[in-house]
């Protein structure tokens, strides 16, 4: 038999499906995560206490193959994993469609003033003229991370009207889609009105948006950030909103998080934060994953390449 363990909330979704070669071993709480830990083989170790979650990787002696729900990776440790032969899952692409609604909600909210709209319901005052009146149909996006959930963005936003061009490392699949180069995109930053931030984090992304590329931005231009929050230079970023360098920000993540009371950002009028709940605004997540780790055992038992394998060299 092989162990697995498994939070205990996946049991309703996993309890009677899964294969005969396998021993479940439910944990409902990190103290029992912590416990059970040292024997799995298989593990999926996701809690809402992160720490926990991470000693529990950390306490691994027997583990082969960790899951994970979460698509960004980085605060996992990979050295550890990799000199141990792990092989780590995650859920890329799951996040893709509810992360994309959070980006269109988050230019439509900038485009249309949509902040000034419930102030106004707030006071119980009758606005007789639209505070915002962009559109965005006819505009220009660069998505930076054209990854499963850039791509969904792009989606959404092409029935839209707008103008995509993505940037990745990999041919689009689809030809006629404008793509950029990781080298390419800096130079072509001031034709675009929104700049939509996508990408893994690693420590080639670490600040990649800067004073000089906030400074090559068009002055109408705006900034949606849902990868983390040290992609994006933070102090740079006030400069440029307090400045009105550019006109504004979606912050669905911040550095650090939470983001302290004092920070200037929550203060900044054209910055909006989300408080990295994109990702948390579905009840399918669980669901979602459980179907993937079901059939990722199935390719387990037969030595076939698991789906979403992240590359612990790259991060991603």
């Amino acid at each position: 038999m092989t162990i697995a363990v498994l939070n205990a909330m996946l049991r309703p979704m996993l309890e009677g499906r899964l294969p005969d070669w396998v021993e479940p071993r439910w944990f409902a709480n990190s103290e029992e995560l912590l416990a059970l830990a040292p024997e799995a083989e298989i593990g999926w170790f996701d809690t809402f206490d992160l720490p926990g979650t991470y000693e529990a990787v950390r306490r691994l002696q027997k583990l082969k193959w960790l899951n994970t729900l979460a698509a960004g990776v980085d605060l996992f440790p990979l050295d550890l994993l990799r000199e141990k032969g792990v092989v780590l899952t995650n859920g890329a692409r799951l996040n893709a469609t509810t992360i994309a609604e959070y980006a269109v909600m988050g230019m439509l909210t900038i485009a249309k003033g949509w902040r000034e709209v419930v102030r106004a319901q707030e006071r119980h005052e009758w606005l007789t003229d639209a505070p915002g009146k962009a559109e965005l149909y006819g505009s220009k996006a660069l998505i930076i991370g054209a990854g499963g959930i850039g791509a969904r963005i792009g989606v959404l936003l092409r029935a839209f009207g707008v103008e995509v061009t993505e940037v990745r490392r990999k041919p689009a699949p689809h030809a006629d889609n404008p793509v950029l180069t990781p080298g390419e995109w800096q130079a072509r930053l001031g034709e675009f009105d929104w700049v939509i931030i996508a990408v893994p984090s690693t420590l080639d992304t670490d600040k990649m948006i800067g004073a000089d590329e906030l400074a090559a931005m068009k002055s109408s231009a705006a900034i949606l950030n849902f990868a983390r929050g040290k992609v994006i230079d933070q102090s740079a970023l006030v400069a440029a909103l307090r400045e009105k360098r550019i006109a504004a920000a979606f912050l669905d993540v911040t550095d650090p998080e939470p983001l302290p009371a004092d920070d200037p950002l929550w203060s900044l009028d054209n910055c909006h934060i989300s408080m990295h709940l994109s990702g948390r605004s579905q009840t399918q997540l669980f669901a979602r994953n459980a179907e993937r780790f079901l059939e990722n055992l199935g390719r387990y038992e037969r030595g076939e390449l698991l789906e979403s394998k992240v590359d612990l060299a790259l991060g991603y």
